[in-house]
């Protein structure tokens, strides 16, 4: 189930990062999971085995840090806008018609954590998903986690349910009827996101991508080695080793080495 061709609408399907030197952001990820570049005049694609990953694009949106932005399948990009503002939400960048003939805009909820809708053309997002040094999950950071919940299920008919495992809790996005996910994992098969509520004193919200790898450890210190810094060290918990990163101009990402029970 990790190869994917296309998405079904209130699902995230494809990651990318816009920042001033996106060759310097492709070179550290080509380094950390092994990405080949395809490299654009605007926008370069990151592919694994061949096959899309997550992009890169130049340059960094006016006033914005470098930072991931998630992008999630709609039927609508315009009627997804509508709903934002209605549910208390704001758009940060007007629906506009992108790259493949897609139509794209950029929202964000209540607490102000940034997420792209994608009305999809030609391209259908993310080709590998759920595999070592490929894009698994994003999870929203909030200290507003009652509103994050209203907000998102005005605008994509997302429900949570709490899952805890030992000392770990988070809240899951699912969206009734979809079947994703990989046939083993801990968790049901229409979780399309994650939620974990941080204190305010621990930055703006903001919606994280994670990365599954082969070997914790080993990835922090290549991206150490590249110029990256570790935000939280690797720790241990029920569903694996994990850790929280940042590329050389600030984006933050995680990484998860996942326990795989037989």
């Amino acid at each position: 189930m990790s190869e994917r061709d296309g998405y079904a609408p209130g699902v995230p399907c494809w990651v990318d990062t816009w920042q001033d030197d996106a060759s310097e952001a492709a070179a550290f990820y080509a380094g950390v999971f092994g990405w080949e570049i395809a490299e654009g005049p605007d926008y370069s694609m990151a592919r694994l085995r061949g096959r899309d990953v997550a992009g890169f694009g130049s340059p960094a949106p006016e006033g914005m840090d470098a930072q991931w932005t998630t992008y999630v399948w709609v039927d609508d990009a315009d009627a997804t806008a509508r709903r934002v503002r209605e549910a208390g939400g704001s758009v940060l960048v007007e629906p506009f018609d992108a790259l493949d003939g897609g139509r794209i805009a950029i929202i964000a909820d209540p607490a102000g954590a940034a997420l792209g809708v994608w009305q999809v053309g030609e391209h259908k997002g993310a080709q590998l998903v759920n595999e070592p040094s490929a894009w698994a999950m994003t999870a929203l950071m909030t200290d507003e986690t009652a509103a994050a919940k209203q907000f998102y299920k005005a605008v994509f008919g997302w429900e949570t349910q709490e899952f805890a495992a030992g000392d770990f809790v988070a809240t899951m996005w699912r969206l009734p009827g979809f079947v994703g996910g990989e046939p083993e994992q801990p968790v049901p098969r229409d979780v399309v996101a994650t939620m974990a509520e941080v204190p305010s004193s621990a930055g703006a919200a903001i919606w994280r991508p994670d990365f599954w790898v082969d070997d914790a450890e080993a990835a922090v210190q290549k991206a150490e080695s590249l110029g990256g810094t570790v935000v939280e060290p690797v720790s241990s918990s029920p569903v694996g080793k994990n850790a929280v990163l940042a590329d050389p101009a600030g984006a933050a990402f995680s990484i998860n080495q996942l326990i795989i029970h037989d």
